[in-house]
């Protein structure tokens, strides 16, 4: 191959323009679960109904396909992600991080909700100052926040709750009933308070926004706003739940809680099924060979252990991804591509089998190598500022492919891709010694200098500067749970070279932007894994506080309704007539 200095450089301005508690809980599967441990109807109905007659019959079905959802999601094990961060106030900037918390797990949701995580248990000296503490700092639990996911259990029913109709409104493209929702003065069971959003043709619930009730010196609920999507006819299983308290006591008053955090949900429809799906769709090879006098018979051992390589490399990001913590091949791939290729061009490189870019579905930022295949994680690209610092961590990873660091070919053995879910992170290993890490930051240097970013890599250095400025307080995010960290306490970890290059950090000019909020740049189809680029507008910002660096931002979805039946609508809806 090779490459040709007039080919055009695709670069991605759109995409990559700045936009301007203290004991565990215990509830059963009708009580809803603590995030933490800490020391009657409206008879003015809408002017449509679709379908029903009253507005008690509208309540009926609400309550009704809450109840079913509850059934409906004992038949999926989705992947669930937490990551909180405290905050602590500044004067300049409104409140700023001060540490930060994170989980990741796989829902079992078959009876209540439980997650099973897929991080390493905290070591002895974790266990222990956790102990210590226990007494006066609050402890967040993964259950709690999965929890949100749902509004009260089996207990949300109409002699538990009082309904009142408060309006008509449209989230997205979906019209919804709003109603406002307490527990009954009579009820025992109910827990549930705030509002409700449903979606006027099935009745389903597909917002929902208060807290529960029952606080204690021993339990805290914390405020949240859960959020469904549509994944098929009649479907409508939980995305995304944020929570924030911005001045909670506790501990007998003495001490106030300050956070806000975001619960994603991903990869109902992830497992076994493509695999299914493709062998219903075989077709039969024709009979006839066709001759190719170029056809080789013998594989040179060059091209043999070539092969054996991206063997491993595959059986790697498959296993990953029937995981559910790698994203399908898709659109945002191909962007992410374009950067390595003018990289590749304006250095002349010549590299077999092509590099491939694919992208992790979790928060913590990372990126590594996997043979041939860089993978970043969705939390970095949500962050990077522009396409100068995308190309400085693609960079990285390239240069560890272009001096041929090598990924273990013990993984080209199928068996050793026979593992639990939750192993994924003990079973796989893809991180770098020192050595190579330093031979990959100079040669990536070699790369930017000749690259069309060469121009814009005080840009890059700058995000550097920021996440430095961060990661002491943000050691959750920056901590990479497959590949090395790009920081660690105050110091850059990684391509620190450019941090001599990059002007001052100024957190409260506007102007300067060193870094972005999560969650801003990429859309995870909750039931496929699919990435999407999100589409939004310009915003100048109005103030530094809008910045918000690395941090931790409110949930607002734009509904849409499914045209095709997905296969387990179809199943649910086969459920629900038998």
């Amino acid at each position: 191959m090779a490459w040709k200095y007039s080919l055009t450089f695709v670069l991605m301005v759109l995409f990559w323009a700045s936009p301007q508690g203290n004991a565990q809980a215990t509830a059963p599967t009708a009580t809803p679960k603590s995030a933490a441990v800490a020391p009657a109807a409206n008879t003015t109905p809408p002017t449509t109904l679709r379908g029903a007659t009253s507005m008690d019959e509208v309540l009926d079905r609400v309550v009704a396909r809450e109840q079913e959802l509850v059934g409906t999601l004992a038949n999926y094990t989705p992947m669930v992600e937490t990551y909180i961060q405290n905050l602590k106030p500044d004067h300049e900037l409104g409140a700023v991080p001060d540490n930060d918390r994170y989980f990741l797990g796989k829902l079992d949701l078959k009876d209540g909700v439980s997650e099973h995580s897929l991080l390493a248990e905290p070591g002895f000296g974790s266990s222990l100052r956790n102990a210590l503490t226990q007494f006066y700092a609050v402890r967040y639990l993964p259950d709690g926040f999965a929890q949100m996911m749902l509004v009260d259990g089996k207990a949300f029913d109409r002699s538990n709750y009082n309904f009142e109709y408060v309006r008509r409104e449209f989230l997205g493209e979906v019209r919804c009933l709003v109603f406002d929702v307490q527990p009954s003065a009579e009820s025992t069971q109910a827990h549930f308070e705030g509002r409700i959003w449903v979606e006027d043709q099935g009745y389903n619930i597909v917002r929902f926004n208060g807290t529960y009730n029952g606080s204690s010196v021993i339990k805290l609920y914390f405020h949240f706003d859960s959020w469904r999507e549509n994944m098929g006819p009649g479907l409508w299983l939980p995305a995304y739940v944020y929570s924030e308290e911005s001045d909670m006591g506790y501990f007998l008053g003495r001490r106030h809680l300050r956070f806000k955090g975001q619960t994603r949900i991903w990869g109902y429809n992830v497992g076994h099924s493509n695999a299914e799906n493709e062998f219903t769709a075989m077709m039969v090879e024709a009979d006839k060979v066709e001759d190719n006098g170029d056809a080789v018979e013998h594989i040179s051992p060059v091209l043999s252990f070539r092969k054996w390589e991206r063997q491993a490399e595959d059986n790697v990001l498959q296993r990953m991804e029937k995981a559910r913590i790698l994203a399908p091949e898709g659109e945002v791939d191909k962007v992410l591509n374009t950067v390595v290729t003018n990289i590749e061009v304006t250095n002349n490189l010549d590299i077999t089998p092509e590099i491939r870019v694919r992208v992790l579905l979790t928060s913590p930022l990372e990126t590594f190598s996997v043979g041939h295949t860089i993978v970043i994680s969705r939390g970095l690209l949500d962050v990077l500022p522009d396409e100068a610092s995308l190309a400085m961590v693609l960079a990285h990873e390239l240069a560890h492919i272009s001096l041929g660091h090598r990924l273990d070919t013990k993984y080209a053995f199928n068996d050793r891709m026979l593992f639990d879910d939750t192993k994924t992170f003990d079973r796989l290993h893809v991180r770098r010694d020192g050595k190579e890490e330093h031979e990959a930051d100079a040669k990536a240097m070699e790369f930017l200098q000749k690259s069309p970013y060469k121009d814009k890599l005080a840009n890059a250095g700058l995000f550097l500067r920021a996440l430095a400025s961060r990661s002491n307080v943000l050691p959750n995010l920056v901590s990479a749970h497959m590949g090395n960290p790009m920081a660690q306490g105050k110091n850059v970890k990684r391509m620190s070279d450019l941090v001599q290059t990059a002007p001052e950090l100024e957190p409260t000019k506007v102007e300067q932007m060193a870094a972005l909020p999560l969650g801003g740049r990429l859309r995870v189809d909750p039931w496929s894994n699919q990435l999407e680029l999100v589409k939004t507008k310009p915003m100048a910002l109005l103030s530094a506080r809008e910045k918000m660096p690395f941090e931790v931002t409110p949930v607002f979805l734009y509904l849409t309704r499914q045209k095709e039946p997905t296969a387990a609508a179809s199943r649910n809806n086969n459920n629900n007539n038998n």
